[in-house]
């Protein structure tokens, strides 16, 4: 099959961990920086659950001066050291140019803290991202309910450890103002209420990653912990909810690219870290289920790697000014995790056929 070449403006993943400082035997910034280059980015958000947390001004800076493949662009801590107590200094991060705020991997479960951070996110016109998974209603579980779970009885993550945390940041957002982004959305019902919040007019956007619009619990067989996210993959309803909210234009991507070493990630579900990695693949995974599989756009597809995203970013596109995105499609390979830049391999895209390629 001939192939097509596709050029786009360049792609923005406002969703990865590159463990620097703190477990660099994972990622490091510039292994980090390798792998987006070479899945077609031109640009990533950082996240700031690294050790130390990325609540200072000298951490924002180490990042954004770092001379790498791609643009770097970190974001910085909602709360001081991620711990959920006390607001971080908010006007100097936004000052030192963080691109937006998040303790990503926690949930802010103080709303009074929350209440604080974003109403003077709103004075600072910035963004806050939240990982909306209320760790009460999430109570130790580790899987949605499915086939699998109630094989191993594994303890489960209901809908409502999403839906609640969305619920409560969409009130604050309604009484502040703020720019609101809801992090990796998994569930139809959170869907549902991110396409609500739109409609009253909120200033809110979510993301989709690759795994969660590719796979569904129903689908696990094994005790198989390449699997393993947070939040975890959802029902096929779930899927195909996310499916449909991108196609119309709700949802970005992002990959919350999560390396892990071996030794953290093959003990199961019940005992193994989350997360996957995927920046290498991500373009041609969005591309097999967006694309082909449901009928998106080409032009659609691609905005919600550069359009949409650039939405939450502090300065937006303007400030990035990012080299073209070329992809070419049309000739079907299998994905081979081994080759990756990337210094962990905990995926489960290995062996899946696509046909977009950087």
């Amino acid at each position: 099959m001939s192939e097509r070449q596709l050029v786009f403006p360049g792609f923005i993943d406002v969703h990865v961990h590159f463990r620097d400082p703190g477990m660099t035997e994972a990622e490091d910034t510039l292994s980090g920086a390798r792998a987006a280059a070479a899945g077609g980015f031109r640009a990533v958000v950082t996240m700031p659950n690294t050790v130390p947390a990325g609540d200072s001004v000298e951490w924002v800076q180490r990042q954004l001066t770092a001379e790498l493949p791609v643009k770097i662009v970190p974001s910085a801590c909602i709360t001081k050291g991620r711990l959920g107590r006390e607001v971080a200094d908010l006007e100097a991060l936004a000052e030192a140019g963080c691109a937006f705020f998040t303790d990503d991997g926690n949930y802010v479960a103080d709303d009074r803290v929350m209440l604080e951070a974003m109403r003077r996110a709103a004075e600072l016109n910035m963004a806050i991202c939240d990982h909306a998974m209320d760790p009460k209603v999430q109570a130790g579980g580790v899987i949605r309910d499915c086939p699998l779970a109630r094989k191993l009885n594994l303890p489960v993550i209901s809908p409502e450890t999403e839906t609640t945390a969305i619920a409560r940041d969409l009130s604050l957002c309604r009484e502040t103002g703020c720019r609101l982004h809801i992090q990796h959305i998994s569930t139809a019902q959170g869907v549902d209420l991110v396409r609500e919040a739109r409609r009253e007019g909120l200033p809110v956007t979510a993301e989709a990653t690759p795994h969660h619009l590719l796979f569904a619990c129903e689908d696990l067989t094994e005790d198989d912990a390449a699997y393993k996210m947070a939040p975890p993959l959802g029902t096929r309803e779930d899927r195909a909810e996310l499916r449909k909210a991108v196609k119309e234009g709700l949802l970005m991507f992002a990959t919350d690219h999560a390396p892990h070493p071996v030794a953290t990630k093959n003990r199961g579900f019940r005992a193994s870290a989350n997360g996957i990695v995927g920046l290498e693949a991500a373009v041609a995974v969005t591309y097999r289920v967006m694309v082909e599989e449901e009928g998106m756009a080409e032009d659609a597809w691609a905005r919600a790697w550069y359009d949409l995203p650039a939405w939450i970013i502090q300065g937006g596109a303007e400030r990035l000014k990012l080299s073209p995105t070329v992809v070419k499609v049309g000739a079907p390979y299998a994905i081979d995790v081994s080759g990756w830049r990337t210094r962990s391999k905990n995926c489960p895209y290995n062996g899946l056929t696509v046909t977009a390629r950087i």
